[in-house]
């Protein structure tokens, strides 16, 4: 299927709509260096363990003890994510799927004019949001719109829009964080447009939390671009995220990763039961050598290491069975991308009583908090130690080394045993190199930096021991 970029726009709004995306593009090719850093001792320290397959419970981190090496667990980050994350706003978060709510549709079939219903009203809510936060941020934020064609059933083809924030970062070759959500809704029967479709949890929590990162972050600049994107048209084989995807493709965008943010704000399951202490996070595999499924583990790594609170437990699938999400459209491209998801699902697809009642505040607001830690930690925490080699030393030992990183107060090194989706342990030190005869017991070593701010950034390229 071929999917058109077109404006819909009258010539002068196409002209500084036009000038808004090419700006947005010139900023996303901004952005990574690296530095140099102390040293010091090597201590272990304890990640999560290796999450069960089981997709109810939670892994809790056990402590591991390196005899050799002793024992001191990480600190969490200091004031400044913690500050951060304080910003998150509930009533805010609330608010947003209220009015969403009240549109009583917003199927890609839906009215595209009517000022108080359909996916135009949606549309028009979120581009006047962005321009409320454009307009707080000094002309550091940039918004604009990517045109093209969806199909609701195979005679219909409408015009339909994926709407876009972006943050242009500081620092050359920095790469573009991209964090998204679907807008439109779906109702009974499925290619009908007037049919209640109000979307709460699918996807109104998404829409929100996405939102209210775009109006905390709005107000900084980072490292990396970061890019706030409401796709249309997910509902219908994700047409959005795929026509956007592939417009990020052509422009040869370098993703650090694709966080997608779809049906967050729900905690109890079809029978009555509640989970609220974890978010789900799905990605392709294989587990050993995906991209996205590097980033899945990464988000655990970072969750526990900011000590958020809520976990990320880390499914093996790219999502649940015979379902899909706007993750796959960046997947599918090789980029790196994941989904959160609610621990437990009670509203099914296309349900007229997913409506704002099911939602759980506090639970949405500490969602929320985990994607707003992991963007900022991705676009402006430390970069990942490069040229990180593991060589052969007397004994049996391994000797891992990598370039210093500026501004590093300490690295971490994160430990994957054989058949984890997760980092189980972690190595906390102040060198950038180190001896250890344990390395061969993992599967998989990757290392973060963390500045003298407490921000602890990405991890390196993923190595495996021989």
């Amino acid at each position: 299927m071929a999917y058109d970029r077109i404006a819909f726009m009258d010539r002068s709004a196409s002209h500084r709509k036009t000038a808004l995306i090419l700006v947005g593009f010139v900023l996303l090719l901004i952005s990574c260096n690296m530095g140099t850093s102390d040293t010091g001792p090597p201590t272990l320290a304890p990640l999560r363990r290796p999450t069960p397959l089981a997709t109810r419970g939670y892994a809790e981190a056990r402590p591991v003890i390196r005899p050799e090496i002793g024992l001191t667990p990480a600190a969490p980050s200091e004031d400044l994510m913690k500050q951060l994350l304080e910003k998150v706003e509930s009533d805010r978060l609330m608010s947003h799927i209220r009015s969403l709510q009240d549109l009583r549709t917003r199927h890609i079939s839906s009215s595209q004019t009517s000022a108080n219903e359909g996916i135009g009203a949606a549309r028009r809510y979120i581009n006047d949001q962005f321009e409320i936060f454009r307009a707080a941020s000094g002309g550091r934020f940039y918004t604009f719109e990517v045109g093209f064609y969806a199909y609701a059933t195979p005679d219909e083809r409408s015009p339909q829009y994926n709407i876009v924030g972006a943050i242009g970062g500081t620092e050359l070759n920095a790469g573009a964080v991209i964090v998204g959500a679907h807008y439109d809704s779906i109702g009974t029967p499925r290619d009908s447009g007037a049919a209640y479709a109000p979307g709460a949890n699918d996807n109104g929590s998404g829409v929100a939390a996405v939102l209210e990162l775009a109006r905390i972050m709005s107000a900084s600049q980072y490292k990396a671009t970061i890019m706030f994107v409401l796709f249309s048209a997910e509902e219908i084989q994700r047409q959005g995220s795929i026509a956007f995807a592939q417009w990020i493709h052509d422009d040869d965008v370098d993703v650090i990763g694709m966080i997608n943010l779809d049906t967050i704000g729900n905690i109890h399951d079809f029978v009555g039961n509640r989970e609220d202490r974890y978010l789900r996070v799905y990605s392709a595999g294989p587990n050993d050598n995906s991209p996205s499924r590097r980033l899945a583990r990464e988000a655990n790594f970072l969750s526990h290491n900011y000590d958020l609170a809520i976990g990320l437990q880390v499914m093996d699938a790219v999502d649940r069975e015979n379902r899909y999400g706007d993750h796959q459209s960046f997947s599918d491209l090789g980029y790196p991308a994941m989904r959160f998801i609610n621990a437990f699902e009670e509203k099914r697809n296309a349900d007229p009583t997913d409506t704002i009642e099911f939602i759980e505040p506090d639970y949405l607001r500490r969602s929320t908090q985990a994607a707003l830690a992991l963007v900022t930690a991705l676009a402006d925490g430390p970069r990942p130690p490069a040229n990180v080699a593991l060589r052969e030393r007397d004994g049996g030992k391994k000797e891992l080394v990598w370039e210093p990183v500026d501004d590093a107060t300490e690295y971490i090194i994160a430990l994957r045993p054989a058949g984890s989706l997760i980092y189980a342990d972690q190595l906390p030190i102040s060198e950038t190199k180190v001896v250890w005869a344990g390395f061969s017991d993992y599967a998989g070593i990757a290392i973060a930096a963390r500045d003298s701010r407490g921000l602890l950034g990405p991890l390196s390229h993923e190595i495996i021991p021989r």
